[in-house]
């Protein structure tokens, strides 16, 4: 899931509604479409984008033949080398509705068309595709939101207001919402290699792209010649509770491994506890400061309460190797390095994030059939000394419950809640501070993959490969040798040292 911004979801208390988009039986792909791709112009992107470039047009609803029509970019980036391997690789970017053209700086400077040509398409909904599911309002919502309450229901009315704003408009200028899910972006992708007459390719894809990944592969395996997936997202269980699991595990490895560092531990002891302390603390009495954020320009007004804290760790705004001197800091009242992190947010690259794709899988295939109760319930079990208020909210995705009633899609979660197996080689990627999608996750998809590498980057966090010359080396090898890469990098590796700053009591 580049998981989004602000959010995930689970089997909720929404009742299924009327659908306008047909679906197969459960577990049965979309029939093949008359898709075809149209070379044309590069995306206008803030980098150029170094290859040619295009569009695939398919069906909005392959259920409805001679319905509307959609475009995705494609952009096609040629291998390094002068002699690549036949097979591409395939890119499937997180979110769901993540730039996936913005993504190409990384992947190349990962080393991933080092030896192969790589193919990005926009997801459908995406930016540069038509039409493209960006909602501003949601966008100027959260800019707001920073000098609010995280969780108050004041702000939950607000995100409300923004989603069914953005719904309107999406609508009322033709969109289909309903076909906007994981079972019709995996068929793109099936489409894409047909039109590109490709035999065979690779698939790559981290947070949400794993999920796509996975269904793509159950549903579409002819022509795939292996799978990586990188900060795994497994589609029969992601969920709103599931996202407390992964917040659980991501810093408890975080706090586990300050504690294996002599000086971080001795520095910093306890550091459950102090997030305990400081969540309840920020929780009563919410600090209202001034920050300037990271990225420059006027500071502005942030609200730290104790779901901004939370959030801000799950989202790794704050630097792992900062955070036990950044939660020592804020309990002896300095929130400056939490402050500039949640100042972050004020500025955001407006329609840059295409939120209509996010609500339309996530209200469609992660909320539906788990309650309130169930997400609170889960909540407490990962972190029980946390007010109820807190853990009321999904991490990065508040309200959800709230936003799928006016997003108002079908439930999906029969058709996309299930298993993939598969003996396609696979390399499976996660990183141990990962918070949004924790690292126990890929050796929980791996099981059913039998023919698949587990390898677990000690203090990375979220999408591990760009952060991670050693995942970037695992990866490589495994497109030569999909069935035995060399893992040997991973022995030598740890998390690195923490930032220790001066003992307030001894200096």
């Amino acid at each position: 899931m580049a998981l989004v911004a602000a959010g995930l979801a689970v089997l909720g208390a929404l009742a299924p509604t009327p659908s306008t988009a047909l679906s197969p039986s459960p577990g049965e792909p979309l029939p093949e479409s008359p898709a075809r791709f149209v070379p044309g112009p590069c995306p206008d992107a803030p980098e150029p984008v170094p290859g040619r470039c295009g569009f695939l047009e398919v069906p909005e609803n392959r259920a409805r033949p001679g319905g509307r029509t959609i475009r995705l970019a494609v952009a096609i980036i040629p291998a390094v080398s002068a002699q690549p391997a036949p097979e591409p690789v395939v890119f499937m970017t997180g979110g769901p509705g993540g730039d996936a053209i913005g993504d190409i700086p990384f992947l190349i400077d990962s080393g991933v068309n080092r030896d192969r040509d790589l193919i990005v398409m926009t997801q459908r909904g995406g930016l540069y595709s038509e039409p493209n599911l960006a909602c501003p309002e949601i966008d100027r919502f959260y800019a707001d939101a920073v000098g609010l309450r995280y969780d108050a229901p004041s702000t939950g009315r607000l995100l409300v207001r923004a989603a069914e704003e953005c719904r309107d408009r999406l609508t009322a200028d033709g969109v289909d919402l309903a076909a906007y899910n994981t079972t019709e972006n995996a068929a793109d992708f099936a489409d894409l290699r047909r039109a590109l007459d490709i035999d065979r390719w690779n698939v790559y894809g981290y947070s949400y792209g794993t999920d796509l990944a996975l269904t793509y592969l159950r549903l579409h395996p002819r022509g795939i010649r292996s799978v990586a997936i990188d900060s795994v997202v497994p589609p029969q269980v992601v969920s709103l509770p599931w996202t407390w699991d992964s917040a659980r595990e991501g810093i408890e490895a975080i706090f586990a491994a300050c504690e294996a560092q002599p000086r971080c531990k001795n520095r910093y002891p306890d550091l459950p506890r102090t997030l305990t302390e400081q969540v309840r603390r920020l929780e009563a009495r919410p600090l209202t400061v001034t920050a300037q954020p990271p990225q420059g320009g006027a500071p502005v007004k942030v609200v730290l309460d104790g779901g901004a804290l939370v959030n801000l760790l799950v989202a790794n705004a704050v630097p792992a190797v900062d955070v036990p001197a950044a939660l020592d800091e804020l309990a002896n009242g300095d929130p400056e390095r939490f402050a500039r992190a949640r100042a972050a947010g004020a500025t955001p690259v407006i329609g840059e994030f295409a939120h209509g794709l996010t609500q339309s899988v996530a209200c469609s295939e992660w909320v539906p059939g788990y309650s309130r109760a169930d997400l609170l319930a889960a909540g407490r079990r990962a972190f029980p000394g946390f007010p109820d208020t807190v853990l009321a909210q999904a991490p990065q995705l508040p309200f959800e419950h709230d936003v799928c009633r006016v997003w108002d899609v079908p439930d999906r979660t029969g058709i996309q809640r299930r298993t993939t197996f598969s003996k396609v080689p696979a390399l499976v990627v996660s990183g141990t501070f990962d918070a949004k999608t924790g690292a126990r996750w890929g050796a929980f998809a791996a099981r059913t993959l039998p023919r698949s590498t587990t390898v677990r980057i000690p203090g990375i966090g979220h999408w591990v490969v760009p952060q991670s010359p050693c995942a970037q080396s695992i990866l490589a090898s495994f497109l030569t040798h999909p069935t035995s890469p060399d893992t040997g990098c991973v022995a030598g590796l740890a998390p690195r040292p923490f930032t220790i700053t001066p003992d307030r009591e001894s200096a």
